[in-house]
């Protein structure tokens, strides 16, 4: 981009955040990532008016929420990356009713939940990524899935923005319609049951500490590297290839829980993808199951 094009996403960025040549590896929990050509975190009103824009010039554009599920290769991204995260951290409740902007932790949310004596996020307290990234895939731990509590999510599309009811999200394992249609969530809504606040911090809690006990949260990742396939485990797939402390430079299967690649010192992209395609044609070969990818690439490998 130019110095003009540049100029004219900052008149549309007049309360978030611009930022040229921005390391990738600044945000995404991998800590890894080439810069992005530019890097913008938009107010919840300039989302619509910068996508227009960015649309009608022909400019690439990629949206992130927490970086919590993303892998960005080491050369960066050439275009616009869109940050939902801090500038849309809003969160309301109505009853056993809460809505909440895109971009809030969902950590956070489940937080405020329990705060009111709202008993159904507490799956969802210790995964590290944000509300708009979580209803896009589906995400889920320990039993529970965005789609258990949404109602209604706000979504803007290439025809502006549009309210879809849960069952129109279809979702499914992982999945949501966003993923294969494009869009952006700007907001959630979701309904919660009334509970006892310590009771929901205690389990809360214990879902951190088993959370604790078996995933390798001392080292940067991107949480579950592999989608579950059906009637297995993905880390017991690997585990049982003989693949755990499988290695490629500075990426390496977990020790600790084979379902998860760590950067364990100075990984590059390429070497974590290298690790995850090496343990895909290993698993294909011993078992004859195809592990899919949960992670989401981005950029060129």
């Amino acid at each position: 981009m130019d110095k003009d094009q540049i100029q004219e996403i900052q008149n549309i960025i007049l309360s978030g955040t611009v930022l040229e040549n921005e390391p990738m590896e600044r945000h995404t929990t991998f800590r890894i990532g080439g810069p992005a050509e530019l890097w913008v975190e938009p107010a919840a009103d300039e989302i619509e008016p910068l996508t227009t824009h960015l649309t009608a010039q022909q400019i690439p554009f990629f949206v992130i929420g927490n970086g919590s599920n993303l892998l960005v290769s080491d050369e960066g991204i050439h275009g616009v990356v869109i940050s939902i995260g801090s500038k849309m951290e809003e969160i309301k409740a109505e009853g056993e009713v809460i809505t909440a902007e895109a971009g809030v932790l969902l950590s956070k949310l489940a937080g405020f939940a329990a705060k009111r004596g709202l008993a159904g996020l507490e799956f969802a307290s210790g995964i590290p990524g944000s509300l708009g990234g979580a209803v896009v895939m589906n995400a889920g731990a320990y039993g529970g899935e965005m789609k258990d509590v949404i109602t209604e999510v706000s979504v803007l599309t290439t025809d502006g923005i549009r309210t879809y009811a849960s069952e129109e999200m279809e979702f499914s394992y992982r999945y949501s319609r966003v993923m294969e249609e494009g869009g952006i969530i700007l907001s959630a809504k979701m309904r919660l049951a009334p509970g006892d606040e310590s009771e929901i911090l205690a389990r809360m809690s214990e879902l951190n500490e088993r959370r604790r006990e078996k995933q390798p949260l001392n080292y940067p990742s991107a949480g579950s590297t592999f989608k579950r396939p059906e009637g297995y485990f993905a880390g017991k797939l690997i585990q049982d290839a003989g693949l755990l402390g499988y290695r490629v430079g500075d990426a390496c299967v977990s020790e600790k829980h084979g379902g998860f690649v760590v950067n364990c010192g100075h990984a590059t992209a390429t070497n974590v993808y290298n690790v995850i395609r090496d343990v895909q044609a290993k698993v294909q070969e011993t078992f004859g199951v195809t592990l899919e990818p949960e992670v989401r690439l981005m950029g060129r490998f």
